[in-house]
């Protein structure tokens, strides 16, 4: 079983790091293009195994002198650099260009054009190595066990394998008019006065022996591949936004190109897209994070929650299982297809989080307010009643009503909410609370998920089931708003700890409870004045933990950074319970914070204070692309519009709240169940073109879920 709980950070590459993506696989190169073992974490990734370690150019015997690296697509980078002449002049003619494109493997088109007058002959050399190591050793900085490595020459290839784990894993590298050798690929290049050479070299993956289905080849166009031809589809299919605030425009682009270059695909269901986590280390199905990308990511695409949804449900727990965690019911954490795992979609789950689950469910019952056909539906109503059905036998360990974890062995994670690295839930004093932990947003998810279920009921016309789950959800937000709340303080606990005892520090998990509506109307005002205050708010977002507590530290992962998706949830918990004007203040923020980098926002970034420095810190190892922080702007545009469908009630709400300042809004091609609709805004205003039939357009936001739900009084 693979250690779940190493580092849920890792080094990204150093500065300047290229990193690109497709499906589940991926590269991290220097700026040069080289990738080097002294990396560390370098190298590319096919089904989280290194197929490449070591890729060094020297021509005539020199590294290069880069000068670019361009990134014009996910999954293509293009590196240009000058090389040595051979009589070591300074100022050399010889330019190298090396077009890249990750995929199943990888492909280096390598040209070196000579601008002299006169001919040139050039030794190049491209030093190569693929250690077949498990993305986990990578990650976690472990060293890798090379002995069983076979470095063999097999016509005109060279090929690297090993067996770990009962897999045979391996790498064929090639590349026409090559001297082959077991460490390096070596051209004599005559270049003619203004002329060039150029070489194609190709990695092709190896699992069992055999390639995959579509390797890269000479004759084939790299452009022209499955993958590259559904990123291009989906370039094309996505809304076309226009905002007269270029900044917010260009991150609104941004996060739909890389919502796009993170989707995964399952080689049984070709048309269904999940959402991976983060590039690069999370190029894999996660349970919360695939859940809550694409339920930001609505506004852009809707199948992108369906086919998560139908992924994540294939893959529901159906046993107990100590080691992997798995539960009947029970939505999975973490899939991954390394070594250590197996070789579909599936691989090897790994089902520690408290909170798939029922987000699994609450995603469910939103997506049947966005026009998601009965059949679909229908077809995950089981998943979704199993789902349920885990929480109250599983998840409610002591039958108390609430959602806790602790792990059952030594590997899982310590803590399995959001915040899930070690030292991620403490008291106000900086202590470490200790499990069985009961989070607050968790208990907020079951609630969502209850209501979800409810409201369902009432679209089939069982009014039984409606009754029920309306009376579980406002069971528990009774209990919740007794036992979180701590009075003398003004806001919630992060959690309860394994003597129930309230953990006492202020964070930004409470905002997530605001989004789901958990939280008494009463109690609203202090705890919006509690996130939206100097301790929490940087003027960038929210930070993760206050600046008052023990433990906080701005450049933390957990405690004190701030996580632009996690505002983005706190920014929707502010407008639902009407508090626009502090909403507006937050989203802001963060899209300020977004054109400081460069329109893509990184997984997160420091918890300093606005007024300390120019722009916003980078956290040294933040994941970008990354599909939380890629799905935050769009979730904040769908907030600021008031926007929300509901074919399950025949309406759509639009109330806009724009900035004058920020100019006309619209949004073409917006997916709205079997439909495609236009959405115009500025200001207060906005309409919609091409809305569906039987739909109204009522220009109020939407009504709370619960509200009269069951009989039941929501807020």
């Amino acid at each position: 079983m693979t250690a779940w709980n190493a580092d849920t950070e890792a080094d990204v590459g150093g500065a300047g790091a290229v990193t690109l993506v497709e499906g589940s696989s991926f590269c991290i190169s220097s700026h040069s293009g080289d990738i080097s073992p002294e990396g560390g974490t370098n190298g590319a990734f096919y089904r989280d195994t290194r197929i490449v370690s070591r890729w060094v150019l020297r021509i005539n015997g020199a590294l290069r002198e880069p000068l670019v690296a361009q990134r014009p697509d996910a999954f293509e980078a293009a590196f240009v650099g000058r090389a040595k002449w051979p009589d070591g002049r300074f100022d050399s003619p010889l330019v190298v260009r090396q077009q890249r494109h990750i995929g199943p493997g990888l492909q280096d088109d390598i040209t070196l054009q000579n601008y002299s007058a006169e001919a040139v002959d050039c030794e190049i050399e491209l030093q190569v190595d693929a250690d077949q190591a498990d993305l986990f050793d990578v990650k976690g900085g472990r060293p890798i066990n090379e002995d069983s490595l076979t470095r063999t020459i097999k016509g005109a290839e060279l090929l690297v394998e090993t067996v770990r784990n009962g897999q045979r894993r391996g790498s064929a590298i090639r590349a026409a008019g090559a001297e082959v050798s077991v460490d390096a690929l070596r051209f004599h290049a005559h270049i003619p006065a203004r002329g060039k050479w150029s070489t194609s070299v190709i990695v092709v993956p190896l699992i069992g022996g055999a390639a995959p289905d579509e390797p890269f080849t000479e004759g084939g166009l790299p452009r022209h591949r499955t993958g590259v031809q559904r990123h291009l589809a989906w370039e094309e299919n996505v809304p076309r936004i226009s905002v007269g605030d270029r900044n917010i425009e260009e991150t609104l682009q941004r996060s739909q190109s890389d919502l796009g270059s993170l989707r995964i695909f399952d080689a049984e269901h070709p048309d269904r897209a999940a959402v991976a986590a983060g590039a690069p280390w999370f190029m894999a199905l996660f349970g919360r994070d695939s859940l809550l990308s694409s339920y930001m990511s609505l506004l852009v695409d809707s199948t992108l929650a369906v086919g998560t949804l139908q992924t994540l449900a294939a893959l529901q727990g159906t046993k107990v299982d100590n080691d992997s965690e798995e539960q009947p019911g029970r939505i999975p954490h973490e899939v991954r297809l390394g070594v250590t795992a197996g070789l579909s979609l599936g691989g090897t789950a790994y089902y520690g989080t408290a909170d798939a689950t029922p987000l699994f469910v609450s995603v469910l019952g939103e997506l049947s307010r966005w026009g998601l056909s009965d059949e679909v539906i229908d077809s995950l109503l089981p998943h979704a009643d199993r789902a349920l059905e885990w929480i109250e036998k599983y998840g409610d360990r002591d039958g108390d009503g609430f959602v806790e974890y602790l792990r059952p062995n030594t590997h899982g994670l310590v803590n399995q909410g959001w915040k899930d690295s070690w030292d991620g839930i403490n008291f106000a004093d900086g202590r470490i609370a200790q499990p069985p932990i009961a989070l607050c947003e968790v208990q907020g998810y079951v609630y969502a998920a209850y209501v979800a279920r409810s409201l369902l009921a009432r679209s089939a016309g069982d009014a039984e089931m409606e009754q029920h789950w309306a009376g579980r959800a406002a069971s528990l937000k009774e209990a919740f708003n007794e036992k979180f709340w701590l009075p003398d303080k003004g806001y919630f606990a992060i959690a309860l700890d394994k003597d129930k005892t309230p953990v006492d520090a202020c964070t930004s998990n409470m905002g997530h409870c605001l989004w789901v509506g958990i939280v008494d109307e009463e109690k609203a005002p202090s705890v919006v004045g509690r996130l939206m205050s100097p301790k929490m708010f940087t003027g960038w977002g929210i930070r993760t933990l206050a600046s008052d507590m023990g433990a906080y530290n701005p450049v933390s992962y957990h405690n004190g950074s701030v996580w632009p998706h996690d505002s983005a949830i706190v920014a929707t918990g502010l407008m639902r319970y009407g508090y626009v004007a502090e909403a507006k203040q937050l989203a802001r923020g963060i899209f300020d914070a977004a054109a400081h980098f460069d329109g893509q926002l990184p997984e997160l970034f420091c918890g300093f204070d606005r007024s300390e420095y120019h722009g916003p810190v980078p956290y040294p190892t933040a994941c970008s692309p990354q599909a939380w922080a890629a799905a935050a702007p769009i979730q904040l545009a769908r907030i600021l519009l008031r926007f929300d469908p509901d074919f399950t009630r025949g309406a759509v709400h639009l109330a806009p709240f724009l900035a004058e300042d920020k100019g006309d809004f619209r949004a073409d091609n917006v997916r709205l169940g079997h439909s495609r609709i236009s959405i115009i805004a500025r200001g207060t205003e906005g309409s919609i073109e091409g809305l569906p039939p039987g739909l109204k357009l009522l220009k109020e936001p939407r009504p709370p879920l619960d509200e009269n739900l069951g009989g039941h009084a929501g807020n």
